[in-house]
C-alpha cells in the first residue's frame, strides 16, 4: 500500500507533494517500530515474546520544515505508549521549534512568526500562547548565561547603565515602567563581555546595590574604573559596593547636563568649549583646558562653571589611564548602542507580561552580542 501510494506521488505528483509524504512515512515508520518493540510482537505477529497487544490509535498533528504532517500513535489495551522521536505536548518540530526561537529573539512579531511558520508549509499556523511557550525553552540557557562565574577574568573596566521597558505588573493589573539594568565589563585581553542583567522597579540604590553584590558573589574582580551616568542611586551603590575603584562620569550625560544651565543662543558654543578638552592628548593638557574653559564660563554662565568645578575629578578620572584607552572609557557609549539594540528587538513585544519575559528576550539578545563581539 505504501508502495503503491509513494508511485503515484512519482508518477503524477511535485517534490511539494512528495516530500511531506516521504518524511510522514518515515516517520510513521519509526512509530510503528518502537511500537513492536515495546509489544515485543509486530502487527498481527504471533510469538510467545508478546507483551501486550494494540488497541487502535490516535491522530498527532506534527508541524515540520517540510509542512504539516498527520502520523497515528498506537494504542496499547493496557499501559501506555509514546514515540521517543516526539514530546509531549509539542506539536511542532524541534527544526521549526529552533526558527521559532530565533526569530522572536531578532524582533520578529507573534503575527509575523505564524506568517513564517505557514510559509515554511505548516498551514495550521502558530498560535501567540504557542510562540510564548515554545520560547520558554531559551530559560534555561539564559540563567546559565548570566549566572556563569565571573572568578576566571579580571574586568579592569565595567560599565553599568539602564534602560526602560513596558510590563505588566500582575498584582496591579496595570502597565508600567520597568528598568533593565545591563553590566558590560572589558577584560585585560580587551575583550568585551556581559556580565549581567536585573529587571526591577527603579533605579535606586538598593537596587543597584543588590546587582552588583551579585557580581561580586560570581566573582568579578580586579575592577579599576566603573564608568556611568551620575544617577544618585547608581553613585552610592558603586561607592558602598566597589571600594578602590575609581568612577568616571560619562563625558556624554555630563555634557547634557551641562547644557541645561546655559541659554539655548549660548549652547552650541559651550558644547565645542567642552570638546575641546577631549582631544587633548595629554593628563596635564586636559587638567590645564578644563581650568581654561571654567574661566571662560564662570563670567556669564557662573551655574555652568559651578558644575564643570564640582564635576572635575568625576568627568576627568579617564586621564588616569593608558592614552589609548580613553576613547573607551571617558563614556558609556559601548553600553548605549547596546541599550539601542535593546530597544529596536523589544519594540516590536510592545508590553510584556512579567519580568521573566524580559529576562527571556534580553537574555537572550545579549547572549547574541556576547558571541557577536
Amino acid at each position: 500500500s505504501a508502495a503503491h501510494e509513494l508511485a503515484q506521488l512519482l508518477g503524477s505528483g511535485t517534490a511539494g507533494d512528495l516530500i511531506p509524504e516521504l518524511v510522514r512515512q518515515g516517520l510513521q515508520a519509526l512509530i510503528e517500530a518502537e511500537a513492536a518493540a515495546a509489544l515485543g510482537a509486530d502487527r498481527h505477529e504471533r510469538t510467545t515474546q508478546r507483551r501486550g497487544h494494540r488497541n487502535g490509535s490516535r491522530e498527532r498533528l506534527l508541524s515540520t520544515p517540510a509542512g504539516d504532517i498527520q502520523l497515528r500513535i498506537p494504542r496499547f489495551r493496557t499501559g501506555s505508549f509514546y514515540p521517543s522521536l516526539l514530546e509531549p505536548r509539542r506539536r511542532v518540530d524541534r527544526a521549526l521549534w529552533a526558527v521559532v526561537m530565533e526569530a522572536y529573539v531578532s524582533g520578529v512579531s507573534t503575527r509575523k512568526v505564524d506568517e513564517l511558520v505557514a510559509a515554511l508549509g505548516c498551514e495550521s499556523g502558530i498560535s501567540k500562547s504557542e510562540v510564548s511557550r515554545i520560547c520558554q525553552g531559551l530559560d534555561t540557557q539564559v540563567q546559565a548565561f548570566l549566572g556563569r562565574p565571573l572568578e576566571f577574568s579580571r574586568y579592569p573596566y565595567i560599565y553599568l547603565d539602564a534602560t526602560y521597558l513596558h510590563g505588566r505588573d500582575p498584582a496591579r493589573r496595570q502597565v508600567i515602567s520597568r528598568a533593565v539594568i545591563v553590566a558590560v565589563g572589558i577584560t585585560g585581553t580587551g575583550q568585551r563581555e556581559v556580565l549581567g542583567i536585573e529587571v526591577g522597579d527603579s533605579e535606586d540604590e538598593a537596587f543597584w546595590t543588590a546587582f552588583l553584590r551579585r557580581l561580586r558573589e560570581r566573582g568579578l574582580s580586579g575592577v579599576q574604573l566603573v564608568i556611568s551616568d551620575a544617577h544618585a542611586g547608581l553613585k552610592k551603590a558603586i561607592t558602598r559596593c566597589c571600594q578602590g575603584t575609581s568612577w568616571q562620569r560619562c563625558r556624554v550625560h555630563f555634557a547634557r547636563n551641562l547644557l541645561v544651565k546655559v541659554p539655548k543662543g549660548s549652547q552650541d558654543m559651550v558644547a565645542a568649549a567642552l570638546r575641546s578638552v577631549f582631544v587633548q592628548p595629554e593628563a596635564q593638557a586636559v587638567e590645564q583646558q578644563w581650568e581654561q574653559v571654567i574661566t571662560m564660563l564662570r563670567e556669564k554662565f557662573p551655574a555652568a562653571a559651578a558644575l564643570m568645578e564640582q564635576a572635575r575629578e568625576d568627568v576627568l578620572a579617564f586621564r588616569a589611564f593608558p592614552p589609548e584607552h580613553w576613547r573607551k572609557i571617558w563614556s558609556t557609549n559601548p553600553l548605549e548602542r547596546l541599550n539601542k539594540e535593546i530597544k529596536r528587538r523589544t519594540r516590536v513585544v510592545g508590553i510584556f507580561p512579567n519580568d521573566a519575559a524580559i529576562i527571556r528576550l534580553v537574555g537572550a539578545l545579549l547572549l547574541e552580542q556576547q558571541e557577536e563581539w
